[in-house]
């Protein structure tokens, strides 16, 4: 195999996996995912404090040793852990990229690239609008090229929704769910429109089941998990846009496509999640969800391509377009 020149590293979420990837991608270095598990005491110790911690990755856990990669891009609180210690071990030859808010001092690494409404500042911090992600026109279009015909009996307008589901601070609100499955009706039915439901792994096995029940005799479907999720295909096709307010990661990956995104709260929402909406209402890209359907213009959300170009330079890398990159996971 090839030598990598990136590692990307996660936990396993897939939208840790997913902005690690698409930051190596936009950077366009051959790279390799890595996921990684941490066993007791090492996951509860944070990133700067935590010796031996290559010695407690679960036995699940990628390999994770020389020849050590130029560029290490990771995600999540325990991820950054790791990144530290591979820093370390490599004798500071790897360059680190830390997306998200570490909950260490960003010094630990060489470039630290959270939200913005995580309120994190610092000479080597690059805050960003939203998540960053593997959306592209290339890959819209591609998705859209895939597709063909393939959904040319459900009617125009086509309304994504884009279901999240449980977190940290409660389960998906059964009432508002209910609530969501009338707007959507209302949509299409005024609209004469079809809706294109994908759920998460989060969403939950029940919850999905009431969408399917509520929306049955509305035109469009309701991705049943078989198959390879039509995500991409939604997102390139879409007239409207519906997503739920817990994801960060999807509400930056629909407003990467410049069409009408809305946004409804599905759970209760903390203060960071409040402000990530707020700024992205305040600058015309998103409004909430109340099953009418409006047009807006607005500039797609991506800041991925600038974080991967301060990277490049950083690598000295020649400026211009990234060349294609090469994924060399399995």
């Amino acid at each position: 195999m090839t030598e990598a020149y990136c590692w990307t590293l996660t936990t396993g979420e897939a939208g840790m996996t997913s902005q690690v990837r698409g930051l190596a991608e936009a950077v366009g270095l051959p790279y390799e995912h890595k996921t990684v598990g941490l066993r007791p005491p090492w996951r509860w110790m944070r990133g700067s404090f935590a010796p031996g911690v290559l010695r407690g990755l679960t036995s699940d856990s990628d390999s994770l040793a020389p020849p050590w990669p130029r560029l290490l891009i990771s995600c999540g609180r325990r991820s950054a852990t790791v990144a530290v210690a591979l820093r370390r071990a490599s004798g500071g030859a790897i360059m680190t990229v830390h997306i998200q808010d570490p909950q260490i001092a960003p010094r630990h690494f060489d470039w630290v690239v959270p939200p913005r409404h995580d309120g994190l500042t610092g000479p080597n911090v690059i805050a960003t609008r939203g998540a960053l992600h593997r959306v592209t026109a290339e890959r819209l279009e591609s998705a859209r090229a895939d597709l063909g015909d393939a959904w040319a009996a459900f009617p125009r307008p086509w309304i994504a929704v884009l279901i999240g589901g449980a977190t940290q601070r409660g389960d998906l609100g059964q009432e508002r769910l209910d609530a969501l499955i009338r707007d959507l009706r209302s949509a299409a039915g005024a609209s004469g429109g079809s809706v294109l439901v994908t759920p998460s792994r989060r969403t939950g096995e029940a919850s999905t089941r009431r969408l399917v029940e509520g929306l049955a005799d509305v035109p469009g479907f309701v991705w049943d998990g078989q198959g390879e999720n039509p995500f991409m295909a939604m997102l390139a096709t879409a007239d409207h846009i519906v997503v739920s307010a817990d994801s960060v990661s999807m509400v930056s990956e629909a407003a990467a496509t410049g069409v009408p995104v809305y946004t409804v709260a599905l759970g209760p929402l903390g203060r960071r999640l409040q402000a990530f909406h707020s700024a992205l209402e305040a600058e015309g890209v998103t409004r909430p969800f109340t099953g009418a359907l409006d047009q807006w213009a607005y500039m797609p959300v991506n800041d991925t391509p600038k974080v991967a170009a301060d990277i490049r330079r950083e690598l000295g890398l020649e400026a211009g377009a990234a060349p294609e990159s090469v994924s060399l996971s399995p």
